[in-house]
């Protein structure tokens, strides 16, 4: 399985990189992106491939087109259907929340994290998956 990290920090893209790998999730491979039109990119070319997203793990705050604006374009693309979508950002306001779970976001983990958090928060959604 395949994890898809969107920030616009490739810093930040290490960090939460890391925290999947120390949370004990195991993926055979993370893809990245810098921001959402990118992400999309990816997951249009993923159709064909053999070993697909499994996770998708993004930030709101991006520019080109941010974290809500690429949850809503997945959405009406019908890009990875049913690929668990996990925000991670500093917007822990309500509406940014409200916003990115009717776009489909099935969860949400505030800046900063720890790798048991990512673990919590995502480990449930691919049990279900």
């Amino acid at each position: 399985m395949r994890a898809l990290i969107i920030d616009d920090s490739a810093v930040m893209r290490k960090v939460i990189e890391r925290a999947l790998r120390q949370s004990g999730l195991d993926f055979t491979e993370v893809v990245q992106a810098s921001n959402g039109e990118e992400a999309l990119e990816v997951l249009r070319g993923d159709v064909a491939s053999p070993l697909k997203i499994g996770l998708i793990i993004s930030d709101i705050n991006m520019p080109v087109m941010d974290g809500l604006q690429f949850l809503e374009a997945r959405r009406d693309q019908q890009l990875a259907v049913g690929v668990p979508v996990v925000m991670i950002t500093t917007e822990g306001s309500e509406p940014f929340v409200l916003r990115a779970i009717a776009a489909g976001a099935q969860g949400y983990i505030c800046k900063p994290f720890t790798a048991e958090q990512v673990k919590a928060r995502v480990l449930p959604l691919l049990e279900a998956a």
